[in-house]
């Protein structure tokens, strides 16, 4: 058994898991002003459930990071440490804020309510900023900082579209319409961004460039492209539907949404394949020596059915239309 490759995959899909996961919820904080008060009630019930246990996978992600691939860690991290360190202080902003909120009244409530966007918007933003940086193997230079802050907006927009999503089939009523709006709006972040990232992948490595161009041996790649636009179009079409009251439902958007950012992950992953840090570093030469890695992946594999169940058993328990006074 290749147990880097075995890790890879368990690190790539914890943090698949996160994005998605934990996506839409920091997508609904960024939301917050948009809406009023009695609205913005019921977006922190649509999240309440499931927000905390989302961040689990960032949890995993970067544990595996770290006693998988020990060299990969200290090379990214050391090279993404502000970043990181603004994430870091963005989630703490809306773990404080949410839970301060419910105890609040009056402009102390709206403070908070101010805050937990902010600690959601800069979460979003470090975020993809450490994806700009990554896919351009931590280059310096001005137009690779500017890109990687356009890469960080994008991925701002992309998680509004999975919190937008989220609310339609979460929400009813004058919201869910707001939400359907917010949505298109969120769709075309996601276009700017993935089209950022597809675009400087190729031209800053000649490895990326020669696994997709490669014509005609890699023909059958169009197929990611295609399906990710395909997927676009349901979003753009499931909410137009909605809107008109037109046959539909409502959790099609957001299953789109989903299906967007897995396929856009795949092409990413198999771009970067086999390396941890492009063109620097494989994952056989990060990888930690193999009697760690058996020693981890029973870990691993103790653990995971314990996330996968509960987070499982609290989507299943919490679904339906959320109702606004939950957390006030």
């Amino acid at each position: 058994m290749d147990l880097a490759l075995v890790f890879m995959v368990l690190m790539g899909a914890s943090v698949l898991a996160y994005v998605v996961l934990d996506g839409f919820d920091l997508g609904v904080g960024m939301l917050m002003p948009a809406a009023s008060a009695q609205e913005q009630s019921v977006m922190v019930s649509s999240i309440g459930p499931f927000w905390d246990a989302n961040e689990t996978w960032l949890v995993l992600g970067v544990g595996i990071l770290l006693v998988a691939f020990p060299l990969a860690h200290g090379v990214v991290l050391g090279a993404l440490y502000l970043p990181v360190v603004a994430m870091l202080v963005g989630l703490m902003f809306r773990g404080v804020a949410f839970e301060l909120r419910m105890k609040a009244l009056g402009w102390h409530r709206e403070l908070w309510n101010w805050l937990f966007w902010a600690g959601s918007f800069l979460a979003s933003f470090s975020q993809g900023f450490m994806l700009g940086r990554y896919i351009t193997g931590f280059d310096r230079g001005i137009g690779f900082l500017l890109f990687a802050m356009v890469v960080g907006a994008a991925v701002c927009g992309g998680y509004v579209l999975l919190g937008a999503t989220w609310l339609v089939a979460k929400t009813e009523g004058d919201l869910q319409r707001k939400a359907l709006a917010w949505s298109r709006w969120g769709l075309l972040w996601v276009a700017l961004g993935v089209g950022l990232v597809s675009l400087a992948t190729p031209m800053v490595s000649e490895t990326v460039r020669a696994k997709w161009f490669d014509f005609p041996r890699t023909l059958a790649l169009m197929a990611l492209p295609a399906a990710c636009l395909w997927a676009g179009f349901i979003v753009w079409r499931s909410t137009g539907r909605i809107a008109r009251r037109e046959a539909g439902r409502d959790w099609q958007p957001f299953a789109a949404a989903v299906a967007i950012f897995a396929i856009s992950f795949i092409g990413l992953a198999y771009s970067l394949f086999p390396y941890v840090v492009i063109d620097k570093l494989t994952i056989w030469e990060a990888a930690a020596h193999p009697s760690s890695l058996k020693v981890m992946l029973a870990g691993v594999l103790a653990v995971l059915p314990f996330i996968v169940a509960y987070t499982a058993i609290s989507y299943r328990v919490f679904r339906g239309k959320a109702k606004g006074g939950l957390y006030d």
